[in-house]
C-alpha cells in the first residue's frame, strides 16, 4: 500500500507541475525569507547562480524533472533545494551550493 500512496504523490505531483509550467508558474520558490525578486537580484550580482544554471548542475547530478527549486540561506551561505523525479518515479532532494552549484547533499525525499 505505501508503494501505491508513493506512486499516487508522485502522479499528483507531476499533474500540479504540468499545469503550474503551462501557465508560467513554475519558478524558483524563495525560502528563509528571500523573494523570487531578489533572488534574480542575486543572481544578477553574481553572488548565486541563476535559476537556469542551477537547473543544469541538478540534472547533471541527478537526471530527472525538475519539480521545485527553493532558495534558502542557512549559516550566512545561500543554497538551493532542488527536488527531482527520475526515471523510476522517485523524488530526490539536492541541495547544492548556490554561488559554487556544488552538490553537499543528496537524498531520496520522503
Amino acid at each position: 500500500m505505501h508503494r501505491s500512496r508513493t506512486f499516487s504523490r508522485v502522479m499528483i505531483v507531476c499533474l500540479v507541475c504540468l499545469s503550474l509550467a503551462a501557465t508560467g508558474w513554475l519558478s524558483a520558490k524563495a525560502g528563509s525569507g528571500e523573494s523570487p525578486a531578489s533572488a534574480s537580484a542575486l543572481a544578477a550580482k553574481g553572488q548565486i547562480l541563476s535559476l537556469e544554471k542551477i537547473s543544469r548542475l541538478a540534472k547533471s547530478y541527478k537526471p530527472g524533472e525538475i519539480l521545485e527549486v527553493e532558495l534558502e540561506k542557512k549559516h550566512g551561505r545561500y543554497r538551493y533545494e532542488v527536488e527531482i523525479l527520475d526515471a523510476g518515479s522517485q523524488v530526490w532532494e539536492l541541495k547544492l551550493d548556490a554561488k559554487t552549484g556544488q552538490l553537499l547533499k543528496m537524498e531520496l525525499d520522503d
